[in-house]
């Protein structure tokens, strides 16, 4: 089979809800294969197009349920500048799921508004003493403009050398700013600790009929000395509680180090985004980004093709055909066993 045919087999099934998937190649796809393997050469014909208003369906008016074999992919579309990119059809994407294309698309919608459920992770260490208030105060905004009474949920969890949830899982706004004053700053840093423990305890038991946007919100300047656990085990249990972290850098230096480095990774692998606010008092603008990223992004459902209930880690590879847009989603999920 050649690589053209193949790449009209990949968008045929991304953009229809019912062709069988193609075998690729074993080698992980480049972007100039997956551009190609999205592209048409017209219009899609009409059994390829969405159901009228299907791009413009606000989840909170819809009941979506999902299957054991089905994913649902939350996805953030902006341009060079860090723009939202808003009004993208699902022709626009090409999509494989474990080097595969899907074996349907179910659903597709934009503007969507799923209910939150937000971890609050901060840096308590002895090393952000000097900022500490600071960080409580946007932090506390934060979830006062962000979490809807009824609809959404947040928890609240301090570290230093080891974690503490300083508020379980609430939508009480009173609750949780408490929870954010009682901390105080003292001690050694365990930030991978702190992530994978979040994730595992708290973050991986939200699970339900209905999909919701589940995000931990890390503050912290990246770095760690007490961690029995390593990055690549805090990213991993990211992936096994579908949870983006947006991260928010507290290191102010002139120089930006291996904390940075850090917070970037965790945020990349997991679709989320890092924040390097260049003060203190600037931190607020990091917390509006994150909070207008969390109500405008898409959402792709799909059955992967060869799906099997084995625990294995599948990639994803999700690209937009128009290359001046980026696309921002998790690279891949754990597979639930039977």
């Amino acid at each position: 089979m050649t690589k053209q045919l193949s790449g009209y087999l990949l968008a045929a099934t991304l953009a229809a809800a019912t062709m069988h998937a193609q075998q690729p190649s074993a080698a992980p796809p480049t972007q100039t294969q997956a551009r190609a393997a999205a592209s048409t050469s017209g219009q899609a014909p009409p059994a390829q197009q969405p159901a009228a208003g299907q791009e413009q369906t606000d989840v909170n008016s819809a009941t979506i349920h999902l299957g054991v074999n089905e994913v649902s992919l939350i996805f953030t579309v902006t341009d060079k500048h860090g723009h939202y990119i808003a009004n993208l059809q699902q022709s626009d994407f090409a999509l494989l799921d474990d080097q595969k294309a899907p074996a349907r698309v179910n659903s597709f919608h934009q503007q969507i508004n799923l209910p939150l459920r937000v971890g609050i992770v901060i840096d308590a260490s002895t090393s952000i003493r000097s900022r500490f208030q600071f960080e409580q105060q946007a932090a506390t905004e934060f979830l006062l403009q962000v979490i809807k009474p009824r609809s959404d949920r947040a928890f609240v969890m301090g570290f230093d050398v080891t974690p503490t949830v300083e508020q379980p899982w609430t939508d009480n706004l009173d609750a949780l700013q408490a929870g954010i004053n009682r901390m105080r700053p003292g001690g050694g840093t365990a930030l991978f600790d702190a992530v994978y423990t979040a994730c595992r305890d708290d973050l991986l038991t939200e699970r339900g009929p209905e999909p919701v946007r589940k995000a931990m919100v890390l503050i912290s300047d990246g770095d760690d000395n007490q961690s029995r656990a390593y990055l690549d085990d805090a990213i991993k249990m990211c992936q096994r509680s579908e949870t983006i972290v947006y991260a928010i850098s507290t290191n102010w230096t002139p120089s930006r180090g291996k904390g940075d480095q850090v917070l970037t990774r965790l945020a990349e692998a997991t679709g989320g985004q890092a924040f390097f606010p260049p003060s203190v008092e600037e931190m607020a603008a990091s917390f509006k980004n994150i909070e207008d990223e969390l109500r405008s992004q898409y959402a792709l459902n799909y059955t992967p093709a060869d799906f099997k209930t084995n625990g294995a880690f599948r990639t994803i590879y999700l690209y937009c055909n128009d290359r001046r847009y980026q696309v921002r989603a998790k690279k891949g999920y754990f597979a639930p066993r039977e």
